[in-house]
């Protein structure tokens, strides 16, 4: 007899046992305590479908899956707070839609500090900025960084002292984009510089504008670089003005100032659209010397074939540190481009090792 309830004993226990984890409930790895994994295995008991539920706060259980599998898992990122704790309900069903098992499971998720599957995105950063930093503190030290020449750069001075011996203006264009543009604030970089040379050349600049941001700060700067000159009494509040916010309305009357003042020197730095190739034809007719600069591929070959000198893409956002020399300029850009260069090694290295059959840079470099 006591044999009988001892074996009976055992057989209740592992069936028990064998009950226990058929819902395994685990925080999502790498993620901000969001998500819930939630993972089944109904073998034992060969369900014909489960339902998965969760508690509410008022004590119900909500359906968030039905399945028919009898091993799989679910990921549940919907309203879920690391501060919280989550019940689930598994609920097994056979053939004739008799509960054959139920069972409750109880998890709390918990934000990463760290996600491990984007490590290698932080050597990369990390490399770049140890070089940025690096640069910066050796051009502050006196130390002479290379950076090769920009041709519409080096001849800013050359068209504003030309503009100066033939007694004619200087027209800037900053595009045609607002302040928020990052191109904009590029081409309002080199208007600083170009401003003071025109001061110092006693140059009429024309700086026609579309936006009320961008007038007021190109008035700024104009003045500011008035006084850097020495030559604040030479300042033309009139020299920076709005035209108007539309497009082609706006080309048409730099079109107009170009015809009738015949500039001797344009520059178009800043984002262009459709009209860059108006602006371009009109000018090259009057005779300017003209220098272009812009990021929109689309708009680069219109001022390549009509303009002297064009700035392509980063060389615009270069032009700052280029003609200010300031050391913190100057350390980024080539920290960047250190990182282009690593890029490049990389690139380089990963065909050669994926053409060989080795796959580990890759997957080390994937970010799931």
């Amino acid at each position: 007899m006591k044999k009988t309830f001892l074996c009976l004993f055992i057989f209740c226990a592992c069936f028990l046992y064998s009950q226990e984890g058929i819902l395994n409930i685990k925080d999502k790895p790498n993620d901000d305590g969001s998500a819930l994994i939630l993972s089944w295995d109904t073998t034992q008991i060969q369900p014909a479908n489960i339902i998965i539920e969760r508690e509410t706060p008022n004590g119900e259980f909500v359906k968030i899956l039905k399945s028919e599998e009898i091993t799989g898992s679910y990921e549940d990122g919907t309203n879920i707070d690391p501060k919280n704790i989550y019940t689930y309900r598994i609920t097994a069903y056979n053939n004739i839609g008799e509960i054959i098992h139920i069972s409750k499971s109880k998890a709390k998720t918990s934000a990463q500090w760290f996600d491990k599957d984007k490590i290698s995105l932080l050597i990369l950063a990390s490399l770049i900025t140890l070089a940025i930093l690096y640069y910066i503190f050796s051009a502050k030290s006196g130390k002479e960084l290379f950076i090769r020449k920009i041709g519409g750069l080096e001849s800013m001075d050359e068209s504003v002292g030309r503009a100066t011996e033939m007694g004619r203006p200087i027209l800037f264009i900053p595009g045609t984009l607002d302040l928020d543009d990052m191109q904009t604030i590029a081409g309002l970089t080199i208007l600083r510089r170009l401003a003071q040379k025109a001061a110092e050349y006693d140059s009429k600049l024309i700086v026609p504008v579309c936006r009320s941001m961008v007038l007021s700060t190109a008035k700024e700067i104009v003045k500011e670089a008035y006084m850097k000159a020495g030559r604040p009494d030479a300042y033309d509040p009139d020299s920076v003005f709005y035209l108007t916010d539309d497009q082609f309305g706006y080309v048409a009357g730099v079109d107009g100032i170009i015809v009738r003042e015949k500039p001797a020197a344009n520059f178009f730095l800043g984002a262009f659209y459709a009209e860059s190739l108006i602006l371009a034809e009109t000018g090259f007719s009057s005779g300017a010397i003209q220098t272009a600069g812009t990021a929109m591929p689309s708009q680069l070959p219109f001022f390549v074939v009509a303009c002297d000198f064009t700035l392509i893409g980063e060389e615009l956002f270069a032009a700052s540190a280029y003609l200010s020399k300031d050391p913190h300029q100057l350390g980024s850009l080539k920290g960047q481009d250190f990182g282009k260069a690593i890029f490049v090694v990389i690139l380089t290295i990963g065909i050669i090792l994926e053409i060989s059959g080795i796959h580990f840079l890759k997957d080390f470099l994937t970010i799931h």
